[in-house]
């Protein structure tokens, strides 16, 4: 698992204290510093979507583009664009369908997913290994393994 910010301690311990009730203005923690952290874990060797831009040429412009995406999500005028589609070779001769979004929907992509994981991570079962950070198919196995071969 990744470094974990001031920002989702102070989230996962509101949404330990109070279980019960509704957080409301999440989209609060969402600021120009989530995203430019957002920024450098996205992966800098990535497919560009459909409007080609790469992680390098984001990088140029990131001091002007971040506060203007900041902008259009905070007022509600941001839309994600349309998924770049793509497709891969299987094995077998088939192709498996891959979607790539834009580098600016990647960055708001994961800064909602920092700040709602540590609400409902607390929430999943310890045996849970499906699409959770520091958790993976092979560990599931792994461990489905030790428990069967005992």
């Amino acid at each position: 698992m990744g470094k974990v910010s001031t920002v989702e301690l102070q989230i996962a311990k509101r949404a330990s204290q109070y279980a019960d009730v509704p957080l409301n203005n999440l989209h609060a923690f969402i600021d120009a510093e989530l995203l430019d952290e957002c920024f450098g874990l996205l992966n800098k060797t990535g497919a560009s979507g459909v409007d080609g831009q790469s992680w390098a040429d984001y990088k140029v412009e990131q001091a002007e583009r971040i506060p203007e995406l900041l902008t259009a999500f905070k007022s509600g005028r941001y839309k994600a664009p349309a998924i770049r589609r793509v497709y891969i070779p299987k094995a077998d001769g088939r192709q498996r369908p891959l979607g790539l979004p834009t580098i600016e929907d990647k960055l708001l992509q994961t800064a909602v997913s920092k700040v709602l994981s540590p609400i409902y991570e607390q929430l999943f079962y310890e045996q849970s290994y499906g699409f959770r950070a520091g958790k993976s198919a092979h560990q599931a196995l792994e461990k489905l393994f030790g428990q069967v071969s005992q």
